[in-house]
């Protein structure tokens, strides 16, 4: 009895230390508050935090470690699959290359997510992804593994982000593992996700020349992040308590890259950096992420926009790169939008980049860009690396699923 009783205590005290309220329409909600309990409420989110007030070592790099010690897993080929790390354009990266298939085989260069400061191509859930892709689309795919903050800021990750793909679409590169020019892709997730944007509006920019001949055919953006001038767009009202992407973070994670200092986060999340008295913020940016206009009905629902009379010019005078297209591909013109290959874009209901995703698409087909929007309705953001054990979920299988028909499909 005393035993039950004990059992029945650890359970409840287990239960309410995991326990998140969630909205009711997230895919497998336990699996995802676990998740959230042992990065967020568990130890290494609060040793890392502890770790950083201390001194002993920036929080990132006690998260990454963390993350290398869990997740990481070595170069292993197999029998379908041949599997190694190399570089690109002078950038480390891991290849995967179809043992068999095509003697001309299509070709992905992937960028990880992880807020520009986490995350490896060498982690178990990219290299599953990778691993898949190559087998199932008889491809190769070059997985990056750019430069992270808070060593490198902006606009170092794009440009590790912009040489590998040059690198990736050279005749030597397109030579060496068989790849068909004419069967090429630029993709990532989260992050990852707006290196690949902002990489194809850059490559298709300067066009077709003597030097990279080469264009990619289509682009795939994962929950990309694509702006940092609005955290009151309705996902991030709607989504600000949902993990694994809280408000705050992506704030934190948007200042790292940047180079900018920590303690502009406050002003950040009251949207004082784009209040309507900075001069450095003109009517036609602001238009290209005015949600009102560029959102459906049906995600706009009852939120309100926050725009500021007044706010912190500070703001954008210390971080002029908050108005940079390299680092904020929405904002880009439309003519850049144009030039841009045939687009999928993925985006999730619980993720408060949910409307970055869903403004872009509307903007690229205001450009006349072709673009495929797969959005779920019980997704959450980072659901895709779910496709895997030990955290498989139907929603991660799905997304998985579907982002590869569509390159099967298309690429």
């Amino acid at each position: 009895m005393r035993l039950l009783l004990a059992g029945a205590v650890l359970l409840s005290a287990a239960a309410y230390y995991v326990y998140l309220p969630l909205p009711s329409g997230v895919s497998e909600p336990w699996k995802l508050m676990l998740l959230d309990a042992l990065i967020r409420r568990g130890l290494v989110e609060e040793d890392s935090d502890v770790a950083h007030a201390l001194g002993v070592c920036h929080r990132v790099h006690l998260l990454n470690q963390v993350v290398s010690w869990v997740e990481e897993v070595e170069a292993r080929s197999c029998s379908a699959v041949h599997v190694s790390d190399s570089s690109l354009g002078g950038v480390p990266a891991r290849v995967f290359l179809p043992t068999a298939g095509r003697r001309l085989k299509r070709g992905v260069v992937y960028f990880h997510g992880g807020g520009w400061a986490l995350g490896s191509a060498r982690m178990r859930s990219y290299d599953s992804l990778c691993r898949k892709m190559a087998e199932d689309l008889d491809s190769v795919i070059i997985s990056v593994d750019y430069r992270l903050a808070p060593e490198a800021v902006f606009p170092d990750q794009y440009h590790d982000a912009l040489a590998a793909s040059r690198a990736f679409l050279s005749a030597p590169v397109l030579q060496r593992y068989g790849i068909d020019p004419e069967r090429v892709c630029v993709s990532g997730d989260s992050a990852g996700g707006n290196l690949a944007a902002a990489v194809a509006q850059e490559v298709d920019r300067r066009g077709r020349n003597d030097t990279l001949p080469v264009k990619f055919k289509v682009q795939a953006l994962i929950y990309p992040v694509l702006q940092a001038l609005d955290f009151y767009t309705p996902s991030y009202q709607q989504n600000r308590a949902v993990p694994i992407l809280y408000r705050p973070v992506m704030a934190r994670f948007w200042l790292q890259y940047l180079g900018a200092d920590a303690s502009l986060e406050p002003l950040l999340l009251a949207n004082n950096h784009s209040s309507l008295d900075q001069p450095a913020i003109g009517a036609d940016a602001r238009s290209k992420l005015d949600w009102t206009a560029l959102l459906p009905a049906e995600r706009k629902k009852h939120f309100r926009p926050v725009a500021r009379e007044t706010g912190s010019p500070q703001v954008m005078v210390a971080v002029p790169e908050l108005m940079d297209v390299r680092a904020a591909p929405l904002l880009a013109e439309l003519g850049a939008l144009g030039a841009t290959p045939k687009a999928y874009v993925m985006t999730c209901e619980f993720d408060v980049l949910r409307d970055d995703g869903l403004m872009y698409i509307r903007r690229l087909r205001d450009a006349g860009v072709a673009v495929t929007s797969d959005h779920y309705e019980d997704g959450f953001h980072g659901c895709m690396a779910f496709a895997f054990a030990p955290v498989l979920s139907s929603v991660g299988r799905r997304s998985a699923d579907n982002y590869i028909r569509w390159l099967d499909q298309n690429l």
